[in-house]
């Protein structure tokens, strides 16, 4: 198995045997990360196939100053961002501001969930509560830097993540089996 950097200077080279490597050892992470922000998907698989497009176009800007998979992560994120903004779902968002008097106010922990009903609750979410979840909570983005990458205000962004989580919660909710033993 090639390491990085010797990957890294095959695809700078245009080696194809290197581009293929490396898009199998990423591929799958990378199509994780655009289903998160991609509901479709077959728009998902697009915006994968756009991500490494740009990987490869500009792989001589990767300059080892942070892991390759977080690089490539980052295009993938910044390319489905891209993607959602072509079709302007941020347009109809309300600032927090707006709503604070009727956000959730409970900080409760969800509990632990399976991966899989979890990413299906979050992308059944409004298209922006979905995008900005998922910067916040799984990305580790903060507000203002969300709110720089959508175009949007910093407090739409927290308005955005707390009427996620709130439906979040809501959902989990509903979903819980109906307890018949009060014994306890």
């Amino acid at each position: 198995m090639l390491d990085e950097r010797t990957l890294v200077d095959g695809c700078r080279n245009q080696d194809r045997a290197a581009q293929r490597l490396l898009y199998e050892r990423f591929a799958g992470k990378l199509f994780a990360v655009c289903k998160r922000y991609v509901k479709d998907p077959d728009e998902a698989a697009d915006v994968l196939q756009d991500s490494f497009v740009k990987v490869f176009r500009h792989m001589d800007q990767f300059r080892f100053e942070c892991p390759l998979e977080a690089w490539l992560k980052r295009i993938a994120i910044n390319t489905a961002l891209k993607h959602l903004r072509k079709n302007k779902p941020f347009e109809h968002m309300t600032d927090v501001d707006e709503v604070a008097n009727f956000l959730p106010q409970n900080a409760d922990v969800l509990p632990t969930l399976n991966y899989q009903y979890l990413l299906q609750l979050v992308q059944d979410l409004p298209t922006g509560c979905q995008t900005v979840f998922n910067l916040y909570a799984i990305e580790g983005y903060t507000h203002p830097e969300i709110a720089a990458l959508l175009g949007i205000s910093e407090g739409t962004s927290k308005s955005q993540f707390f009427r996620a989580r709130g439906l979040l919660q809501q959902k989990l909710l509903d979903d819980q089996p109906i307890r018949t033993d009060y014994s306890q």
